[in-house]
């Protein structure tokens, strides 16, 4: 049955009558068989698996449990990647015990005392003598809890003198009240405080805090807080544009790109994705970190949003960022942690120890090398100098190790594509031995987008396209106040 089949299939000219062409169509079909198995393993540790990317001590010994095969047929391989010993520092144990309560806490003293009976003796009735105290500590807390602040201002009539019955000034002074935020709303500065840290700090819906705030006696719609959100972001604008300024006159920029759904914008389904920008510039050496809101993930968002910047500018290798990066006035750096995750994904998916790991090694080792050196606190100078030199042989060798790779393994493989990731991408990625303020990655703008992200997952969605920019200006506020250890409510 199965002959005839084959032979139907060639007679029906689903199969070419050529070996040779037979034999290129059965290595199609086996490499396109290869890439959807390598597809469905990657989907399934994405559900199913840990979405760490370090490897646990149990992943490390399992490792050295194969014999490489592959490594050791790597010309000079175990020369250039040596075992890594890790070195555990001196160090005094530390005494058990409860960790001490927050000195600044506000605090209760309850004093507890004997009974003027209890406090005589039993011999000869005089009161005992008090010889010592014993002191404990318990945290409690009070519940949230909502008042009105009512506002009374007085107002004064003209003077009944005849003087005054000629003045030409105002008959009825009135004294001034507090500046307010939002002048004719309901909220006090503390009310808003406590919302918008809810949303955009605790990643608390407007939905879920409308029932908190029903249970402690007061009705709030979400509807009336996402309209304080739109209208405190309108007032905090002024900020938000001087914080652009501060970042753009900064040397140095990361930046990166998350999806966002909008349901109600015009011209646009709701199920479209929308983008939300993220920046990371420093004034000073303290973080600025902000949020754009565009509809588009173009290239022309970071032209426009970088027209006007001179410096350097760290992303992934999204092509979007080619073009801006391509300005005279701009020096676009690459990053090793998109790079590595090809790698990392293509050694879960491997069934022995091969040529992923060997780099993932040569990645550990250029990690291996920043931390080492930025720990020896040197000058500006001498760290870029002593980490060039470190590092730049580890490069070269895993430049030509990529290579050699390039045309021994199948592009459409997360090693292929890891190999080809890193080649393209090459002439960026080294260029962060050139500045001490470089790190190999965009790491920390990708910790900025996690917020994010996290309240995402509750609130899922942005109803209009004022409420994405009010997002993104309210989530640049507290983001950059965290970044700069200043508490969010306050």
């Amino acid at each position: 049955m199965t002959k005839t089949k084959v032979l139907d299939l060639q007679e029906a000219k689903y199969l070419p009558d050529d070996p040779k062409l037979l034999r290129d169509e059965l290595l199609k079909t086996i490499m396109e068989y290869r890439y959807i198995e390598e597809q469905l393993l990657v989907l399934q540790h994405t559900f199913f698996v840990r979405t760490s990317e370090k490897y646990s001590p149990e992943d490390e010994k399992q490792l050295r449990l194969f014999n490489e095969a592959e490594e050791g047929s790597e010309e000079n391989s175990e020369d250039t990647i040596e075992e890594e010993v890790t070195v555990i520092r001196e160090h005094s144990r530390k005494k058990g015990g409860r960790k001490p309560l927050p000195k600044d806490l506000p605090r209760k003293e309850f004093i507890y005392d004997l009974s003027d009976e209890e406090k005589s003796c039993s011999c000869c009735g005089k009161e005992l003598p008090c010889i010592g105290e014993e002191k404990s500590e318990e945290l409690e807390i009070i519940p949230a809890t909502i008042e009105v602040h009512k506002h009374i201002k007085k107002k004064y009539g003209p003077c009944d003198c005849e003087e005054s019955k000629h003045d030409d000034g105002p008959e009825v002074k009135t004294a001034s009240g507090p500046k307010r935020i939002l002048p004719g709303s309901i909220a006090g500065p503390g009310l808003l405080a406590y919302a918008l840290t809810g949303k955009f700090v605790d990643s608390l819906p407007f939905y879920r805090q409308e029932k908190i705030f029903k249970r402690i006696g007061v009705e709030i719609s979400r509807a009336t807080m996402c309209n304080w959100a739109i209208a405190v972001s309108l007032r905090l604008s002024p900020l938000i544009d001087l914080l652009w300024e501060k970042t753009l006159e900064g040397n140095f920029i990361q930046m990166d790109e998350t999806t966002l759904q909008v349901l109600n914008e015009l011209g646009r389904k709701a199920k479209q994705k929308s983008y939300m920008w993220v920046t990371i510039g420093y004034e000073n050496k303290n973080p600025i970190i902000l949020y754009h809101y565009h509809p588009s993930r173009s290239k022309e968002i970071p032209r426009a949003l970088l027209k006007d910047y001179e410096g350097y500018l760290q992303t992934d290798g999204y092509s979007g960022y080619d073009e801006v990066g391509e300005k005279p006035t701009i020096v676009h750096v690459g990053c090793f942690a998109h790079a590595r995750r090809y790698f990392f994904d293509a050694s879960l998916l491997a069934k022995k120890a091969g040529a992923a790991h060997i780099a993932l090694k040569y990645i550990k080792k250029l990690y291996t090398i920043e931390r080492e050196v930025r720990e020896l606190a040197l000058s500006d100078d001498e760290f870029v100098n002593t980490r060039r030199e470190r590092a730049g042989p580890v490069l070269e060798e895993f430049r030509e190790w990529l290579e050699k790779k390039i045309d021994q393994v199948p592009p459409r493989t997360k090693l292929g594509e890891g190999v080809s990731y890193c080649l393209n991408q090459w002439p960026k990625m080294v260029l962060y031995l050139e500045q001490a303020f470089l790190t190999p990655d965009t790491n920390r703008v990708e910790n900025a987008i996690r917020p994010f992200t996290v309240g995402r997952r509750n609130w899922l969605f942005a109803n209009t396209p004022r409420g994405a920019h009010a997002s993104a200006a309210l989530f640049s506020l507290v983001e950059t106040a965290k970044a700069n250890g200043l508490p969010p409510y306050s």
